[in-house]
């Protein structure tokens, strides 16, 4: 019997830790639009979502229609593919950015005209969050760790 107490208090601990940890997001930027320059409003599709270190953006266009350039504000303002680190333009199809710090981070497409005439831009502030990049095993390895921890409180009580 106390195999079974001792069971259930696991399953309970359990699922009460496990919400509580992180999961990185993948958002597919302009959701079933994806990245078009259909005069889409990016800002607007952004405004409510939660964007944190961690979480990943997924830009999917055409290839050779579109592309993605990470530019600072200034480049944001003026719709220039100048690149603050010199990073090339990002032109698969299907773009994946990893948000990797906080802060605010601007995208544009560099076809002639899609950023100024087709607002295809988009401007998003990444919040501090506890899943990382550098940490190779992420939140598989803090979710074993709490599990863990609880796995051991119960079988002390």
């Amino acid at each position: 019997m106390a195999f079974s107490n001792r069971f259930l208090n696991v399953i309970v601990v359990v699922a009460i830790v496990l919400p509580t940890i992180a999961i990185a997001t993948d958002y597919i930027v302009g959701d079933d639009k994806g990245w078009t320059n259909d005069n889409f409003d990016y800002q607007a599709w952004a405004k409510d979502k939660n964007f944190t270190v961690g979480d990943v953006l997924v830009f999917n266009y055409k290839s050779g229609s579109h592309n993605v350039y990470k530019v600072d504000g200034a480049g944001f303002m003026s719709c220039n593919t100048t690149s603050p680190n010199g990073e090339p333009p990002l032109t698969t199809g299907n773009d994946r950015v990893e948000l990797k710090t906080p802060g605010n981070k601007w995208y544009i497409c560099g076809k002639p005209g899609h950023c100024l005439n087709g607002n295809q831009k988009l401007k998003i502030s990444v919040n501090n969050g506890t899943a990382s990049s550098s940490d190779a095993h992420g939140i598989v390895s803090s979710g074993f760790k709490v599990l863990f921890g609880a796995l051991i409180v119960v079988s002390i009580i």
